[in-house]
């Protein structure tokens, strides 16, 4: 990245003037590590296991699927639907009474002020806003309710429940170019109506970030020429390659230490 320029830092009133200035109508957020710093998803995982929550033999069949993960020989979405689907067998109260323990506990204290403040500025300006992530829906649909953003505007990975007890049919796992999907079916985007803004931290969310629409170029550092609504947040090394690249601003939340 030596020879290329790299995506400008916007300060917090830049970040928010630059959002409020494509006067959204829909925005959509990834969560972790965009609304909060920690991976909910793993950390969930290993809580759940610590708590004693899954059996014995279900920690050694995900933790076998996890090993083959940071190996290369599980995908994203695997390891993603995996991790949803370990729980089956388990009545769905469970998950939710869980979910709001662990998140209350161990993820709430590093919601990232910026941004709760930023979506209550929008939602006050009848913002319609969605949250999709490849975490499981129990701990993101708790999460978000910080947001005031309702379950019904939440994409997360997702398996069926019947009776109220878990099962191991998926029904979707928003990473990659599934997130894009998951706001297709739900009619949040298409070619002739993308969402204003998009707010993403990793490269699993760069495709997301690029069905932002974009006003009078693509390129957003092309001054005065035109905005664009992909707002990576902390981005990753490799988001921030295509940060670079896009000509995308980048945003700093201030560290979390409670």
């Amino acid at each position: 990245m030596s020879d290329r320029i790299t995506p400008r830092r916007l300060s917090t009133p830049e970040f928010r003037a630059r959002v409020h200035a494509l006067n959204p109508s829909i925005a959509v957020f990834d969560c972790d590590g965009t609304l909060w710093s920690p991976d909910a998803g793993s950390a969930f995982m290993h809580w759940t296991i610590d708590t004693k929550l899954l059996s014995a033999e279900q920690v050694a069949w995900l933790m076998d699927r996890y090993e083959g993960y940071k190996r290369g020989a599980v995908s994203e979405y695997g390891i993603c639907g995996d991790m949803v689907r370990v729980y089956r067998g388990l009545p769905e109260k469970t998950l939710r009474e869980a979910a709001a323990h662990f998140f209350r506990d161990y993820i709430e204290p590093y919601i990232f002020p910026e941004m709760a403040a930023l979506i209550a500025e929008l939602q006050h300006r009848h913002c319609d806003i969605w949250a999709v992530s490849s975490t499981n829906n129990w701990v993101i649909e708790e999460g978000v309710r910080r947001f005031d953003i309702p379950a019904s505007h939440v994409l997360a990975a997702r398996v069926e429940v019947e009776h109220g007890v878990i099962t191991d049919r998926l029904v979707h796992v928003p990473t990659d170019e599934d997130k894009v999907e998951a706001l297709r079916r739900v009619e949040i985007t298409s070619e002739e109506n993308p969402p204003n803004v998009v707010f993403g931290n990793s490269i699993h969310d760069a495709a997301m970030l690029s069905i932002a629409r974009c006003f009078g170029t693509k390129r957003a550092d092309a001054e005065p020429g035109g905005l664009c609504g992909a707002f990576p947040v902390n981005p990753s090394l490799g988001l921030m390659e295509v940060a670079t690249d896009e000509g995308w601003p980048v945003y700093y939340p201030a560290p979390i230490q409670p």
